[in-house]
């Protein structure tokens, strides 16, 4: 028995969205943008092209795009691959008449499974955090395949990765940032499989990017810290001046050793961990200088660490001496017990604060970065914003008196 594949289109209609039917012209090509309501046909053009079928019971959809060709090219090889599994044949790209090459979702499957892979064996890594997951990009290909309806990787053109940020935008709500990260996903797998990306003969130009606005950084004033710090025990007070004056990322915090800390350079290191398999974001390791408060802060704990965990090379570890991963949930505590909103108030944001001040007192671009461990100076460049201090409002005020 053959199995039916149908063409709808989910659209807004006076009663809400519905899935509605295509109309086909009188040659059976599909018009774009025209449904059936209600058995009349309406133009319109919102909403994406959804294959339905039935798989026993259970009812199938899934979004093939906005564009009727694609949509009913999509319905064909559907309905032949559904087909011929139904009658015992094996799909192969060559058994459904289209070119040869590498098939599309075998691609992306090998290539999820490489990133599976890397990410268990640089399990902890800053590298994989995030927005580097498994997950991140299982969800971006995910998406690729909705949207795209090619079968091999080698047909892949400018033109779907374009409808491929339109249908983040428009079909999936994506934030501006959120497409830009799916995106470069996309393009890193598509490189991943030889194809050329960029250059003079490669699919995109710089201006096909999406683009994004990046928020700007927000910091921490001195008020705010105060009333953080006022109501921190001695062991909170510590953990998060060490963020503050470090400007360290979380996972450089948890990983930091006893050996990292120079109590005579008074500096503090950011080092690959191969016993724990942890490396620091982008593998770059580096040094910061850390102020003699913070020395003296750490020389009160060592001692009275090395008994409560004997043995322990972590400088902020658990009683199993395993890193500590609750930080976020401490200073959300502190915060609700400072009076303070919890919701603004994050790790990070003890980070952007670093960057922030040493930049606004003097310090290089370069050297700022070094200490941040940016791969690019225009990542160090976002926390030159103007100061909204006290201070400086005060300032204000007395220039234009």
């Amino acid at each position: 028995m053959n199995r039916e594949v149908n063409l709808t289109k989910r659209v807004q209609t006076s009663t809400g969205l519905r899935y509605c039917p295509v109309v086909l012209s009188a040659n059976g090509r599909v018009k774009p943008d025209m449904v059936l309501v209600n058995g009349v046909p309406e133009r319109h053009p919102e909403g994406c092209y959804q294959l339905e079928w039935r798989e026993g019971t259970k009812r199938v959809r899934i979004s093939v795009g906005k564009d009727a060709a694609d949509a009913s090219a999509a319905r064909l090889r559907k309905e032949a691959e559904l087909n011929a599994v139904n009658h015992g044949v094996a799909v192969s790209v060559a058994g459904t008449g289209t070119p040869s090459g590498t098939p599309l979702r075998d691609a992306i499957e090998h290539y999820l499974e490489d990133v599976r892979l890397r990410v268990n064996t640089n399990k902890g890594s800053a590298n994989f955090g995030r927005h580097n997951s498994h997950g991140c990009y299982s969800t971006a290909l995910k998406y690729f395949l909705e949207s795209c309806h090619k079968m091999t990787v080698e047909e892949i053109d400018k033109r779907d990765l374009l409808k491929f940020a339109n249908f983040l935008r428009e079909e999936k709500d994506q934030a501006p940032v959120t497409v830009c990260n799916k995106f470069g996903i996309v393009v890193s797998f598509l490189k991943a499989q030889g194809v050329k990306t960029s250059g003079p003969d490669g699919l995109l130009k710089p201006s096909d990017w999406p683009k994004a606005t990046l928020p700007e950084p927000e910091i921490y004033e001195q008020e705010e810290l105060d009333k953080l710090f006022a109501a921190c025990d001695p062991e909170e007070r510590l953990w998060f001046e060490f963020f503050l004056m470090t400007g360290m990322r979380e996972q450089e915090v948890m990983h930091t050793y006893w050996s990292d800390i120079n109590f005579t350079d008074h500096t503090a290191r950011v080092s690959y961990k191969p016993d724990r398999s942890w490396a620091p974001k982008a593998y770059k390791a580096r040094t910061i200088p850390i102020p003699e408060r913070l020395v003296t802060s750490l020389l009160a704990l060592n001692p009275s660490r090395s008994k409560l965990v004997k043995g322990c090379n972590l400088v902020f570890p658990t009683a199993g001496c395993k890193p500590k991963r609750d930080f976020l949930d401490c200073l959300k505590a502190v915060a609700k017990r400072a009076g303070l909103d919890p919701d603004t108030c994050w790790l990070h944001k003890f980070r952007s604060t670093f960057a922030t001040r040493c930049l606004c007192s003097g310090l290089d671009l370069r050297t700022v970065q070094e200490y941040l461990g940016h791969s690019d100076m225009e990542s160090t460049m976002r926390y030159l914003k103007p100061s909204r201090s006290q201070a400086t409002r005060a300032k204000m005020n007395e220039i234009f008196a």
